[in-house]
Parts: structure tokens; C-alpha cells; sequence
């Protein structure tokens, strides 16, 4: 079963929906609300990532997810943290996070690897060049799908030779960040590499402006979530463990169709297999 995670950015200026839920108790219901629509996890961030963002103290961070955190966890919601800052990422788990989503792969903070080789944390990688402020300049590959895949591999191994478990990582071809819309598109075009090197894969495409790029004249973030969803069942085709999303209603009807779409698929080649036609529609016997 593939994982929806809910994104709650408890911050002022994400690129889709900041300022909107940056109240505890509005944070809250939206997540608890999200939920109910079908997320499996909340993942609560409280630094903006988009491309140009600048960085908040560690202490409005704390301030901003903390309080949520243990709030969702009281509520036996599985929590998820968004954050690049080893101090941040401690305190969500002695809140009760069991997953944190660093977008730097644990690059931003020399303290990060320690942190989660002695948790029990499972831990995000995500392919990672650079800061906000100048991931741009950074979207140079000569292949970007065996740069991306080789160079989360490398990162993957390096955490493992320090002590992480394998079976607690998950990898995030980081879409958008230091990539263009080309970029973006042949790396969910070869999900399948990503998936081949046989650990757990999150896909974030939500409302994010390479999608926009497909609608004539452009669109809002809110009016890519379409797209969003018909990305989410694409990678879930492909193979991902997660799809990381806003609009979790619409991506849990695209994920449930995909999940059915790959059980026939699977269910027919094992019935192909083994020459069974009984009882199937359309099997030419006649009753």
C-alpha cells in the first residue's frame, strides 16, 4: 500500500499555502482533516523550501512545529518532520515524530547523521545540491537521471556505514530543486532506476511549478492539484513508497485507482501464468 503524506506548512510563505495554517489550532484540524481524506502521515514543516526562501532561526522553527507535533501525536496521528535542522529534528522525536523529511539529506547539518543513527527515526534522503537561495545555478547534469540515482545511492551508503538501518530509509529524487521541468520530467520518466535500488521512494510533486508549465497560460498553485494527483498515480505505477501531497482527497482517489489498476495487472499475469480461465469474464467458456 502506498503512503499519503499530508503536507502542514505551519509558515508564512510556502510557495502554495503559507500563512494559512500557521495557527496551532487551525494546524491542527487542517491536518486532523487531512486524515480523515486519507493521509496515512502528517509532515509538518516550519521552514519554507522553495526556491529563493531564506532560513528561519532554529528557535521559530521549534516554535512553529513543536506544539503541533505533540498536539497530532496526543491524537495518534503518525508524524513526519520537515526540517534540515538536527536540534529541530531531536526535539520532534522526543515529541513523537517517527519520520523526518530533511530536504537536504542530512547535508544542511553536519549534527543530522549522528542524530539519526542513534534514533529509531526512519529518515528521508532527499537529493540535495545546494540552499534555497541558489539551487538554480545548480541544475547542471550531463544525465541527470544517473547523476540524481548515483548520487542518492552515494548518500544512502554513507548513512548506512555509520549505522543506519537500510530498512529506515527513504529516498526523494527532490524534484524541483535543482532541476528544471525537464529535469523534473525525466526523473519521474526513469522512477523505475530510483525504485531499482531497492529502498522505499517518496515522490513531492505537489503543485509545483513544473506542472503549471503543462496548463495554457499557466496555473495557480491550488489549480495544479489535478496534476498533482495524476503524478502521484504515475509514481505509484512506477513503484514509489509515498507521495508526499496537499490535496489529499484527490490523490487518495488517484492512488486507490492506481493500487487497483496494478492488482488486475499483477492478478492477470499470475493467472496468464498458470493458464487459469475459469470464471473470468470475457475467457470464451460458456456456462
Amino acid at each position: 500500500m502506498t503512503s499519503i503524506l499530508g503536507i502542514l506548512n505551519v509558515t508564512p510563505d510556502s510557495f502554495s499555502d503559507g500563512g494559512l495554517w500557521i495557527d496551532r489550532d487551525a494546524a491542527v484540524k487542517h491536518a486532523l482533516g487531512m486524515v480523515a481524506r486519507g493521509a496515512d502521515i502528517i509532515d509538518v514543516g516550519g521552514e519554507s523550501t522553495r526556491p529563493g526562501a531564506q532560513r528561519v532561526a532554529i528557535s521559530e522553527e521549534r516554535r512553529r512545529v513543536l506544539p503541533v507535533v505533540r498536539d497530532l501525536v496526543a491524537q495518534g496521528v503518525t508524524v513526519s518532520v520537515d526540517t534540515m535542522n538536527a536540534s529541530t529534528a531531536a526535539a520532534a522525536i522526543e515529541a513523537g515524530a517517527t519520520i523526518i523529511n530533511d530536504v537536504s539529506g542530512g547535508l544542511a547539518d553536519p549534527e543530522m547523521d549522528d542524530l539519526i543513527v542513534g534514533s529509531d527515526a526512519r529518515f528521508v534522503v532527499m537529493h540535495w545540491r545546494g540552499p534555497s537561495d541558489g539551487m538554480n545555478e545548480l541544475a547542471r547534469y550531463r544525465d541527470v537521471v544517473a547523476e540524481v540515482v548515483s548520487e542518492l545511492e552515494l548518500r544512502a551508503a554513507q548513512l548506512i556505514v555509520k549505522g543506519v538501518d537500510p530498512e529506515r530509509l527513504i529516498l526523494d529524487p527532490g524534484l524541483g530543486f535543482a532541476k528544471n521541468a525537464d529535469h523534473n520530467w525525466a526523473v519521474l520518466g526513469r522512477l523505475d532506476r530510483l525504485v531499482g535500488l531497492g529502498l522505499p521512494v517518496l515522490i513531492g510533486a505537489s503543485r509545483k511549478r513544473f506542472l503549471g508549465e503543462l496548463v495554457p497560460g499557466g496555473a495557480t498553485a491550488v489549480e495544479r492539484d489535478l496534476a498533482s494527483s495524476t503524478v502521484a498515480a504515475l509514481a505509484v505505477n512506477a513503484g514509489a513508497w509515498g507521495v508526499r501531497v496537499h490535496d489529499v482527497s484527490l490523490t487518495r482517489g488517484a492512488v486507490d485507482v492506481a493500487e487497483a489498476w496494478i492488482r488486475g495487472r499483477d492478478g492477470g499475469a499470475a493467472a496468464a501464468a498458470t493458464g487459469s480461465t475459469a470464471e473470468r469474464p470475457g475467457s470464451g467458456r460458456r456456462r
